[in-house]
């Protein structure tokens, strides 16, 4: 499973990092170091649910990152 985390800074100054492949997970930081680390460990956490509650099957995960200034 490849899973890409993009990062893009809002207009606010603030830093939004999710991953497409997992909708409805943003994570906002003050720092992209900062929004990257709390996407990255909700990703898991949602793939952790749902290996847990059977929705997929355990394969190994591969992160690449997207920045966007």
């Amino acid at each position: 499973m490849e899973l890409k985390l993009e990062c893009e800074q809002e207009a606010d100054g603030r830093w939004l990092a999710e991953v497409p492949e997992l909708p409805g997970a943003p994570a906002y930081g003050p720092s992209v170091e900062e929004a990257m680390t709390k996407a990255g460990a909700l990703a898991c956490r949602v793939l952790a649910e749902r290996l847990e509650h059977a929705q997929a099957r355990s394969l190994p995960i591969n992160f690449s990152l997207q920045i966007a200034a």
